[in-house]
């Protein structure tokens, strides 16, 4: 069969839980995505300098980075983590609805850092729950919950075209006929069309246009709605509500039973770690952990390396996906503003489509053996991209190929490290904060130096990210087989302790009858 009949079951076990946490981090990827596209719009909504806007992607990324952090304390009762999801997607929804209201920066810095917040928080729960009910097998369906990041990240950019601006704020006019044949020639994909019903509806006037992207935040507010009733339908469903006769399990005495065909002993020992806390937690637990006195530094530099190739290769994403539209309609590619709006629906749904070939190929390869491949294939795309900066043809095909290669490099580097360490570390914790952190950073750094050096440096950073992540992974396989070497030199001492061990109780066994004999 295409699939292994051991994880059908397993799904078939915990398909509600898994469906509910897939449907969250489809919240997640619709509020990661619509920045971009709309980022002209709100900057006259907001009557802020672009400069001045680009603080909102800072506030997002950095409250992301903060829910990420802590997201991991909600993770102890199936209530508390439930309880998150809940608010956390309700949150998404709101946020939506209220941008159009943001008439100040700083109004919408502050709704963008709660949606950050909200989105941290999904992030890691969901990764944690997975990776928990799981286990060895999470690495297929980790890669389809990032799958639906990539879907929600699709969905808004292709919600927020047929609204935005043609020309930014104050250049021109349209009525309703007028945007109507706009709208329906942006659902059926044809950009000439489009282009040659604006310019021949083009005004000659000085009228200034009347911002509809209002409509689209609604949609995606309303898209996005069913997601926390969903969340709500499990925790009915769980006997959770309130006002309902309840219980609040640990999460873990749902995935023992979903588990106990599949793990046996190692399984048990796995599961007794995570509930003394020497699993997954969030970071600060993590680092006080009294279970990690002892252990050898191939353990710490597993999470060092593995949150430090995320750092940059999710570092990588953000910076593109943010500025591959400023980079086009720059020189020397100089696209128009409608064109290269396409641009980021082209990288999110290579990233859609990455994800989802990639949940049969971790199927039938090795993770580390997938990492390998997307990271070369990430530095071969980018360095094209930088040979051939002239041609807007190859800009489209290598962000298609950028996207693709970048897809699923989180999903397999998490349930990599998760695998290495036996589940009883803090990878996912670290390596979502990381993750989380590089997207933070790597924006305001790669943006402030197109900023100064111009748009050429676009590309030129992509390269530089990305092979540093390349060596720092290089770094990763060393001491992730030094941890694997200590920990079957460790099994093989164990064994030949209980070896040394069972023909001294059976001498004892056979003396003790013999001395017996001579007493009667």
């Amino acid at each position: 069969m295409f699939v292994d009949q051991r994880i059908v079951t397993l799904f078939k076990r915990n398909a509600h839980h898994t469906l509910t946490y897939w449907s969250v981090f489809f919240s997640f990827g619709l509020c990661i995505a619509f920045l971009g596209p709309t980022i002209l719009d709100l900057k006259c909504q907001t009557n802020s300098t672009l400069s001045q806007i680009t603080w909102v992607f800072f506030s997002q990324q950095f409250c992301l980075l903060i829910g990420s952090t802590v997201g991991g304390i909600f993770k102890r009762t199936l209530f508390s983590a439930l309880s998150a999801l809940f608010v956390s997607a309700l949150f998404i929804s709101v946020i939506f609805a209220i941008i159009p209201l943001c008439n100040n920066v700083l109004v919408l810095a502050i709704a963008m850092a709660v949606s950050g917040l909200a989105m941290g928080i999904i992030d890691t729960i969901a990764n944690i729950q997975l990776v928990t009910i799981y286990q060895k097998d999470s690495a297929v369906f980790l890669q389809a919950l990032h799958f639906f990041i990539g879907f929600g990240a699709l969905v808004s950019p292709l919600i927020a075209d047929p609204f935005l601006s043609e020309h930014g704020c104050g250049n021109h006019t349209e009525n309703g006929t007028e945007m109507m044949h706009h709208f329906r020639n942006m659902l059926r994909n044809s950009p000439i069309a489009a282009q040659n019903i604006n310019q021949s509806h083009l005004p000659h006037g000085g009228g200034e246009e009347e911002s509809i992207v209002h409509y689209a935040f609604w949609i995606m507010a309303l898209i996005n709605l069913p997601v926390p009733i969903i969340v709500l339908f499990l925790m009915y469903r769980e006997q959770l509500i309130p006002c309902c006769p309840r219980s609040t399990p640990r999460l873990l005495d749902k995935d023992e039973l979903a588990m106990e065909n599949q793990q046996g002993a190692e399984g048990t020992e796995v599961e007794q770690a995570a509930h003394e806390g020497g699993g997954h937690g969030d970071i600060f637990s993590c680092c006080q952990n009294d279970n990690l006195r002892g252990l050898p530094v191939s353990f710490f530099m597993i999470h060092i390396l593995g949150g430090m190739v995320l750092f940059m290769t999710d570092g990588i994403v953000g910076a593109y996906a943010g500025f591959v539209y400023a980079y086009a309609v720059a020189p020397p590619i100089s696209l128009s503003h409608k064109t290269a709006g396409y641009l980021p629906s082209i990288f999110w749904a290579a990233i859609t489509a990455g994800r989802l070939l990639s949940i049969p190929l971790t199927y039938r390869f090795p993770v580390v053996r997938l990492l390998m491949f997307n990271l070369v294939g990430a530095i071969v795309t980018v360095l094209l991209l930088l040979i051939l900066y002239t041609s807007s043809t190859f800009l489209f095909v290598g962000t298609g190929l950028c996207g693709f290669f970048l897809s699923s490099i989180f999903p397999c580097m998490l349930a990599y490290t998760e695998d290495i360490l036996s589940y009883q570390g803090c990878a996912t914790t670290i390596l979502v904060t990381s993750a989380g952190m590089g997207e933070m950073v790597m924006q305001v750094v790669v943006g402030s130096i197109i900023q100064t050096e111009g748009s050429y440096s676009f590309l030129l950073c992509g390269v530089i990210i990305a092979s540093i992540g390349f060596i720092v992974f290089i770094g990763l396989l060393f001491f992730a087989r030094m941890h694997t070497n200590y920990l079957t030199a460790g099994t093989t001492k164990k064994s030949a302790m209980v070896e040394e061990e069972t023909p001294e109780q059976n001498g004892s066994a056979k003396v003790e009858p013999k001395e017996e004999a001579g007493k009667s």
